[in-house]
């Protein structure tokens, strides 16, 4: 293992560092009467001045940001690979990038990988872009945050999920999640899952009516659901269906979870919000228990 980590830790050390990172940080410099960002480096591989810096936790402090099982011999690991943190009065950005180590198919593992590279870089350049705009109008307050968590590792599973929290008058949050069968080294899908796609009308039938039953039992809780009592509910805004492809993941007890963004099915207020599919629900129209139990 420690052969393992030693390579790891020259991996990060020789990662590029994106021009048009370099590019950001030579443009704040310039603004020299104006409050610089304040740049925290938080260092794995080893301490340098960039924005993007390799960071692989290895001490138990951080042993829960390792996520490790036995797969065909090999190990697979969920590591935080890169993280970019400004402070500044007044704009905060605070992004975590994931990566995924020793999956055996390494097309997927790759993609992934260049996958959360990609959305986190993205995050920034947007932020960069966002905080300058802001500052020509006079300054304002402007935040993001991203992360991950490991929602599920076991022998057959792993699910993993990244969230963006984006705050400036308000706040809103996003969620988004890759499940991988270990075993066949595949990315699931729900299509993949359902024998065909009768399981859209019965998943979205379920959760209405879970919806309606939380209503029932918490006045506090509203969803944007027909025959729910709801005054003055535009039905043409109510929630009809799930989509072929709606954002999911598989929970420790193999039981499947549909989730939805905030404002997407219900106000501000009850953030993102999922219900866990009773699997003698869906059980016709699965094509086999080897996930969903």
């Amino acid at each position: 293992m420690d052969k393992r980590l030693e390579e790891l830790k020259n991996e990060y050390k020789n990662t590029p560092i994106p021009k048009e990172l370099d590019e950001v940080v030579n443009k704040a410099l310039q603004h020299k009467n104006k409050k610089p960002f304040r740049y925290h480096w938080l260092v794995g591989a080893a301490a340098a001045a960039i924005i993007f810096t390799a960071s692989v936790n290895i001490s138990p402090t951080f042993a829960k940001n390792l996520s490790k099982v036995p797969v065909l011999g090999s190990v697979v690991e969920v590591i935080t690979f890169k993280e970019i943190n400004v402070d500044d009065e007044n704009y905060n950005a605070h992004l975590k990038v994931p990566k995924v180590n020793n999956l055996n198919n390494k097309k997927l593992e790759n993609s992934l990988n260049k996958k959360y590279i990609a959305e986190n870089q993205k995050l920034y350049n947007d932020f960069t872009k966002e905080v300058e705009n802001l500052k020509k109008k006079g300054g304002g307050h402007l935040g993001v945050n991203s992360g991950y968590e490991v929602k599920t590792d076991d022998d057959k599973i792993l699910s993993i999920e990244r969230y963006v929290v984006n705050t400036q008058a308000s706040s809103s949050t996003t969620v988004q999640y890759d499940t991988v069968d270990k075993e066949k080294q595949i990315l699931l899908t729900l299509p993949i899952l359902f024998k065909d796609h009768d399981y859209i009308k019965v998943i979205s039938e379920n959760i209405k009516d879970q919806m309606r039953d939380q209503m029932k039992k918490d006045p506090n809780k509203i969803y944007w659901v027909d025959n729910a009592g709801i005054e003055d509910l535009d039905l043409t805004e109510a929630f009809n269906q799930i989509s072929a492809n709606q954002s999911f993941y598989i929970n420790k007890d193999h039981k499947l979870v549909i989730t939805f963004n905030e404002y997407e099915v219900a106000p501000g207020y009850m953030g993102t919000v999922e219900f866990i599919i009773p699997t003698k629900v869906i059980s016709n129209e699965l094509v086999g228990h080897d996930y969903i139990k």
